[in-house]
């Protein structure tokens, strides 16, 4: 086997007395595409932001290419920042910027290419997005949802990262809009060659999108195998949860 692009190894974390966290052990293969499921508050989007360094564990460690990241300078984690790409739950783009600024913007931030090639760039960009180079002069308030979700894909793709991570990225989407975005999704993590990491609760997404699973229930990685076996894995609560049924073992806590 070889050494996964990201190992998670007892990843703690609390908020006050909350423990969102509870060891969290994860590989996530080179060249392949990890879906991370779980119902809400189950310690998904705490796990990606911890990957991301948005937020710093109370334990365990997170590597990436064999290294910890927590013992890498301020340089190493600003050029690990720089391979990584994000495609936000609500397309987070930015309203006073064109479309193409928008597609550009790390690239433009980070001096790395010049204003009158970041237009070409972001041309290119969109059409691996289906979107035409036309798109590139609206504005985000002009587009309707399918369309800045593909922007956002754009943008997190435009610097050819060798990571990708995507946080429910079919969320406010109908149907086909969605099966859509996963399919761009899929073709775009393929011709980069990247590590995908995405988390979300639809099930036909995560089987379109995803090589490999896991669930997380109460801060606690509780099964992994092949996405394309959600629904049928044997495990009652990934299968509960995969076919969306009200009886199993995992039970709706109530507020107290």
């Amino acid at each position: 086997m070889s050494e996964p692009k990201i190992r998670l190894r007892g990843l703690a974390k609390s908020f006050g007395p909350k423990l969102v966290l509870d060891g969290v052990d994860l590989d996530i293969r080179a060249g392949h595409s990890m879906v991370i499921l779980g119902g809400s508050g189950s310690g998904k989007s705490v796990t990606l932001k911890c990957i991301l360094g948005l937020i710093a564990p109370d334990a365990g460690t997170i590597e990436i290419d064999g290294r910890d990241v927590a013992t890498l300078s301020r340089a190493d984690r600003r050029a690990l920042n720089d391979r990584i790409g994000m495609l936000f739950q609500n397309g987070a783009l930015f309203d006073s910027l064109p479309v193409w600024e928008n597609v550009c913007f790390k690239l433009l931030a980070q001096k790395r290419i010049a204003r009158g090639a970041a237009r070409d760039r972001a041309a290119e960009v969109l059409a691996q997005v289906g979107l035409a180079a036309s798109v590139g002069d609206l504005y985000p308030s002009e587009l309707s949802g399918g369309m800045q979700k593909r922007v956002g894909l754009a943008r997190a793709i435009a610097a050819e990262p060798d990571i990708i991570f995507f946080d429910e990225p079919t969320t406010g989407l109908d149907p086909i809009m969605g099966a859509v975005i996963d399919g761009l999704i899929v073709d775009c993590v393929r011709r980069l060659g990247a590590t995908a990491v995405s988390i979300t609760h639809d099930m036909a997404s995560a089987r379109r999108i995803g090589d490999d699973a896991a669930m997380i229930h109460k801060g606690r990685i509780v099964w992994t195998g092949a996405a394309a076996s959600l629904g049928q894995t044997g495990n009652a609560m990934v299968d509960q949860f995969a076919r969306g049924e009200r009886e199993g073992p995992i039970e709706m806590e109530l507020r107290k």
